[in-house]
């Protein structure tokens, strides 16, 4: 048992009353529009909120938030079947006291496993509840079996998109197919790589407003993240720009979308199935 893997059991004993712990998985129509980078930087601003948040890597194609980090880890979800693995074991430690999860080479096999395993392996995986405020999960861009997955059995889904036309087009046809397995489906949209706040406003309105009238579906825009060099800087770094350049515009755009991420969840007052709710739905669906 590693040292890590210790002080956080410890952590957990002392936790006394298990907090509700929310599950949103954050996805794109396309790749290339900045989700992973978004995910990575939307859970440090959790964090410094006071909001203990846990990234979980399951982009099955273009797994990434490790090289983000510029981390390499020892274990992944697949370790989990191993036996003396605990979640605990798999939980590594990123920058600015974000926990990872990554999910491993080994993911699409997992959503193949025979039911006691997948018991198993799922089962491992309860003791987060309550331990984190936040889990975040970064899933493929598209509209992969894996990813539809994640997003129907999540509290939340937040829709990352840029201004461009073809992101745009493939944002609006992930609404459309969430739409039409759960009407209800919580999405919340992010515009990346904004050049002001008019372009994000009228993409995010666009979108709203071509959901509305086809789909009779309220979707609620989170913010924008304005077009910064000094993103790309940082991902050359290996380092979140939201450490690296805290005073960077991306930064500051960050800082206000957690802010009304944070108080649009009061206001709503959210209720979160919870992990036993989340994993009861992902066993539903992967069988």
């Amino acid at each position: 048992m590693s040292d890590q893997a210790e002080q956080l059991r410890e952590r957990m004993q002392r936790t006394n009353q298990p907090r509700p712990t929310k599950l949103v998985t954050v996805t794109s129509g396309k790749g290339g529009v900045g989700k992973s980078n978004f995910s990575l930087n939307f859970g440090l601003g959790l964090i410094e909120k006071g909001h203990k948040t846990i990234l979980f890597d399951v982009d099955l194609g273009l797994a990434n938030l490790d090289v983000l980090m510029g981390i390499s880890p020892k274990k992944h979800l697949f370790h989990l079947l191993e036996p003396d693995t605990s979640v605990w074991d798999i939980l590594e430690q990123g920058p600015g006291d974000l926990e990872f999860i990554a999910g491993g080479s080994g993911f699409t096999q997992i959503m193949q496993l025979e039911d006691s395993k997948l018991d198993r392996l799922f089962n491992q995986l309860q003791p987060l509840h309550g331990y984190a405020d936040t889990i975040i999960f970064d899933t493929g861009a598209g509209l992969s079996k894996e990813s539809i997955r994640f997003m129907l059995s999540s509290d939340e889904v937040i829709l990352v998109t840029t201004p461009e036309p073809p992101a745009i087009t493939d944002a609006y046809a992930v609404i459309k197919m969430l739409h039409s397995r759960n009407p209800d489906i919580k999405i919340r949209l992010v515009i990346n790589r904004v050049t002001s706040e008019r372009e994000g406003k009228m993409t995010s309105d666009k979108l709203a407003m071509v959901a509305k009238r086809f789909l009779n579906m309220d979707i609620h825009s989170l913010g924008y993240v304005s077009d910064d060099p000094y993103v790309s800087k940082a991902v050359k770094q290996q380092r979140p720009f939201l450490l690296t350049y805290p005073e960077s515009q991306a930064s500051r755009s960050i800082r206000r979308l957690v802010g009304q991420y944070l108080q649009s969840s009061t206001e709503a007052e959210a209720h979160p199935s919870g992990l036993k709710g989340f994993i009861a739905k992902l066993k539903h669906f992967i069988r």
